[in-house]
């Protein structure tokens, strides 16, 4: 890449406002009754768009090479891969008997 990218402030500033929204509607959505499963759905669904905003645009991973955001994608499923290895470790463990 021969140079690197400069956001406007007036870009960045919108991507902040987008983000203050997003933790606005996070807050909202807990005053309103949804259904238990589906509670934790929808935070973390707006968890993960906020999150791909950081580092799509702070972080300029949109503009930068396909490499870093393949790089990022197999980094995430990896990531994945160590959480459900791990679940599968701790969901079937027998209950220890405590001691005391």
């Amino acid at each position: 890449m021969s140079g690197h990218h400069i956001s406007s402030a007036k870009f960045l500033w919108g991507i902040a406002i987008a983000l203050f929204f997003l933790t606005f509607v996070t807050v909202a959505v807990t005053w309103i009754e949804i259904p238990d499963p589906w509670n934790v759905v929808v935070a973390i669904g707006i968890a993960i768009v906020k999150a791909l905003l950081v580092l799509l645009f702070f972080m300029n991973l949109y503009w930068d090479s396909k490499f870093n955001s393949l790089l990022f994608v197999f980094s995430i499923i990896f990531f994945l891969l160590l959480i459900g290895i791990t679940l599968l470790d701790t969901l079937f463990r027998i209950d220890p008997i405590p001691s005391f």
